[in-house]
């Protein structure tokens, strides 16, 4: 019986010393070399050069002066993050999108971009279609005093375009550019 247990033991300690030590270190070593800035939470600095969030992940904004990112079903905590989980016959889900669709146009019937009434599956979703930050994009004009012009340019300057899907504009970024006051000079 020995004979038995003895190799299974010795393959189970090689086996836990490649996979639970050996290859973690060595993907880490490699994201650290070539892809640092990801491997270490794509953090997004302001002009200070102060951590305020990473670009992979939405965080609330509170007030009409800033952009705000899609809806979370987590109230933007990564330890929740996750969607609803509401089937789309579930009347709370329509009451919960109802709600939404009034605050951003004050009437249920005015139009709204879906993404601004929904929340994403992550509920932690950084980024805006241009659509849906240029339906904002009044409103923090307005609430800035600011010629919604310059925002619409602001936008355009932090559009990206990923292999797959529509353009999208970053929220954490285009808010820090507001913060760091980075608009574009005023049209003549």
């Amino acid at each position: 019986m020995l004979k038995q247990i003895r190799p299974a033991f010795v393959l189970l300690v090689l086996m836990t010393l490649i996979t639970g030590g050996a290859y973690p270190l060595l993907v880490t070593a490699v994201a650290q070399l070539a892809f640092a800035e990801q491997a270490n939470g794509s953090l997004v600095r302001d002009a200070s050069g102060q951590v305020r969030g990473s670009s992979l992940l939405a965080q609330r904004f509170e007030g009409a002066q800033w952009f705000h990112p899609r809806p979370s079903a987590g109230d933007y905590e990564t330890v929740a993050s996750g969607a609803s989980n509401l089937a789309p016959s579930n009347p709370e889900l329509a009451d919960q999108v109802h709600a939404r669709v009034i605050e951003w146009a004050g009437s249920p019937a005015a139009p709204v971009p879906m993404e601004l009434a929904t929340t994403s599956a992550s509920g932690l979703d950084p980024h805006l279609t241009l659509a849906a930050a240029r339906f904002q994009a009044s409103l923090v004009a307005s609430a800035r005093g600011i010629q919604p012009e310059r925002l619409d340019r602001l936008l355009l300057e932090y559009l990206e375009a990923p292999l797959v899907g529509p353009a999208v504009v970053n929220v954490l970024a285009l808010n820090l550019a507001l913060a760091d006051n980075r608009l574009p000079a005023p049209s003549e």
